[in-house]
């Protein structure tokens, strides 16, 4: 598909829902005993593959006319063994954070995924929930297909992170729920805190300390009885980036994007835009859930190239390809380190972009651990393609967005894989005037 440069975009739009929170609201839903509601979940692909895997496990899990999801949850250690496979399509969230569920129960279960998801590392959460007692036998690389076998009980685990993970943070918060005594988790770098919030939330005896160096003592106590909930998800902030960053980019656009989730872990790529001389407000604030929820009224503006510490990388790692397209049109050069984490990501995210940028005209110069990118001071990107997005959606997307701001479009190789989290993102464009 090609995507050629846009005229003002305008208009008021959602973007799906969070998919962090519709993974972990399916999941801890299913070990509830009695019936949870869920609003607003994302229907994309990775999702409805985590709602496939707690149906194969023995939880009733039905969608109503008007969009309702209603889970009947087995009860924490009630899952039951999966007979067949389970097949996680391109959702590494999906994988990590069931590995870590069932670590703790008694039963085997195989994973497969798609070409994408089989070639991503599954190490750094095999090796702590094996120190849980769970065994696994992998691909080479420790890779899907991948089989493992549970430990009931458990071991508790007394855990420090050595890198910046939300997916292995919550894998052994996940696995700690069936495990008797206190599971302890050390993130020295805050991660997206979506799996604290909903686990006490459902009732789990849960808490965080904050050492004086900002680092995060996660105690869960386990064998947990988890309640039933009313769930409301908020847009997804990764979903709201691209149109975000297109309404900044393309001269004369103003859009509203409603009820989109502004929790502090996930706001990282709102604050770099703003610093990058970017037009964004907050309406309408409130919480939903516990999670807080805003309107962005996004202004198109003229950005400047920025050199964001890396320490911000875990707040907006699944952002930052659509922040270098915002990059590419910044006035002067910038600078992204410590983003190793995008090497192990649906695709080598740094190496990919680096070359599509290449592609439609951008000066970038690729570092072991992030880019350089010299920015066209606002004039509109020479264009080109096909992009090869190795089946990233998020790539995909990021270059959808340099499109509307060339002079020759852009073409993406693949579009489908944009389902597994977006599949609205071409018409949502349509609705903004992007498309013709």
């Amino acid at each position: 598909m090609t995507f050629s440069a846009a005229s003002p975009l305008s208009g008021h739009v959602t973007v799906p829902g969070d998919k962090s929170i519709s993974h972990r609201s399916l999941m801890l839903s299913a070990l509830a005993v009695g019936e949870s509601r869920v609003e607003g979940l994302l229907e994309g692909e990775d999702v409805l593959a985590t709602a496939a895997a707690m149906r194969a496990m023995g939880a009733d899990i039905v969608r109503d006319d008007e969009g309702v999801w209603h889970i009947y949850g087995v009860g924490v250690g009630g899952l039951l063994q999966p007979e067949t496979a389970l097949d996680m399509g391109n959702s590494g969230t999906s994988t990590r954070l069931l590995m870590g569920l069932l670590a703790s129960h008694d039963l085997t279960a195989t994973f497969v995924g798609d070409a994408s998801l089989s070639k991503r590392p599954m190490a750094r959460v095999t090796e702590p929930l094996a120190r849980m007692g769970a065994s696994f036998t992998s691909s080479p690389g420790d890779r899907l297909p991948l089989t493992m076998k549970g430990a009931c009980p458990a071991v508790p685990l007394d855990y420090r992170l050595p890198v910046a993970s939300a997916q292995v943070k919550s894998a052994i918060l996940l696995a700690g729920l069936n495990t008797p005594g206190i599971t302890r988790v050390v993130e020295p770098v805050p991660t997206r805190d979506h799996s604290e919030r909903m686990l006490r939330g459902f009732g789990a005896d849960l808490n965080v300390e904050v050492e004086a160096d900002g680092a995060r003592i996660i105690t869960l106590v386990g064998e947990a009885e988890l309640k039933p909930q009313n769930i409301v998800v908020p847009g997804d902030p990764s979903s709201a980036a691209f149109p975000m960053v297109a309404a900044l980019l393309v001269p004369g656009s103003q859009v509203t994007i409603a009820n989109v989730g502004l929790n502090a872990t996930r706001a990282g790529l709102i604050d770099l835009l703003r610093e990058m001389g970017g037009d964004i407000a907050v309406i309408n604030a409130r919480e939903v859930g516990g999670e807080p929820v805003g309107d962005l009224v996004v202004t198109a503006s003229a950005l400047h190239g920025v050199e964001p510490d890396p320490a911000r990388a875990p707040a907006m790692i699944d952002e930052y390809p659509v922040a270098f397209i915002a990059a590419a049109l910044a006035q002067g050069r910038s600078v992204f380190r410590g983003l190793e984490e995008l090497r192990v990501k649906e695709s080598d995210r740094i190496a990919t972009m680096a070359a599509g940028l290449r592609a439609i005209g951008v000066m970038v110069e690729e570092l072991e651990d992030g880019i350089i990118i010299e920015g066209s001071g606002g004039a509109p990107l020479a264009g080109g393609g096909p992009i090869a997005t190795r089946l990233d959606h998020r790539i995909a997307m990021s270059f959808a967005v340099a499109g509307l701001v060339s002079r020759d479009g852009v073409t993406i190789d693949d579009m489908a894989p944009v389902a597994t989290s977006f599949p609205t993102f071409v018409p949502l464009l349509q609705t903004l005037g992007a498309i013709a």
